[in-house]
């Protein structure tokens, strides 16, 4: 949580709405921990990771539902390690990611 302190207490301080993505699980090879936090900014904004790259960008589309709806989401991704080999992703494995509203 310390590396994304600064920049959301910097985005709130503008009124801005903030989602925060948290790693909750992970299974075999993960690129991220459990407790890994991914915040996104209402105009888009974003700091911190739960995968490394792989799935950031589907965690911006749905945090900005979240931040819409105020209802929290649990997402799910998995790849096996040969499949994400050949994509050029770092690993695969699978992980949980819960996205809330930081209220």
């Amino acid at each position: 949580m310390k590396e994304i302190v600064n920049e959301v207490e910097r985005w709130r301080g503008r009124g801005e709405k903030v989602a925060i993505a948290t790693v909750v699980a992970t299974r075999m090879s993960a690129p991220r921990p459990v407790g890994s936090k991914f915040a996104i900014s209402e105009s888009g904004a974003i700091c911190g990771s739960v995968s490394g790259g792989c799935v950031e960008s589907d965690v911006v589309e749905e945090a900005h539902e979240v931040l819409e709806t105020g209802k929290p989401k649990l997402l799910s991704y998995g790849i096996s390690d040969d499949d994400a080999f050949g994509v050029g992703l770092p690993c695969g494995g699978e992980i949980d990611v819960f996205v809330e509203r930081f209220e």
